[in-house]
């Protein structure tokens, strides 16, 4: 047997309640590695928490950027899944819905508040 090759999509969405602050945007602040941390461990927990579940590998937020209102911080992550050839294609639309579902309609991960329009997946 071959190894399933692995495949990424990514996830974006706004945190209302993140103040973005200069620290955010250097990758080597520890204000960046520690919310990088927090947004990779949440976004696995959902992800492993779908349909895509068996086959997720991990997420790993590649950016944080200022909002639109001073209280919002932009998140950025690439997923990796393995394609498995048992495993249904990626459905983008349905993890969407999933993810949506698991946030409370777009509006909670964990302690953040999320702006309910911003959440695309591979989008």
């Amino acid at each position: 047997t071959t190894a399933a090759a692995l495949e990424r999509f990514t996830v974006n969405f706004t945190i209302t309640n993140l103040p973005y602050t200069s620290d955010l945007e250097n990758p080597n602040s520890a204000r960046f590695r520690s919310t990088q941390r927090v947004m990779n461990m949440m976004l696995d927990r959902l992800m492993k928490d779908s349909s895509i579940g068996p086959v997720f590998q991990g997420c790993q937020t590649t950016d944080l950027r200022p909002g639109s209102a001073r209280d919002e911080t932009r998140v950025d992550a690439v997923c990796t899944y393995s394609k498995e050839p048992w495993a249904a294609p990626l459905d983008r639309v349905g993890l969407y819905h999933q993810v949506s579902n698991k946030t409370r309609g777009i509006s909670q991960l964990g302690p953040y508040s999320l702006d309910k329009d911003s959440l695309y997946v591979n989008g």
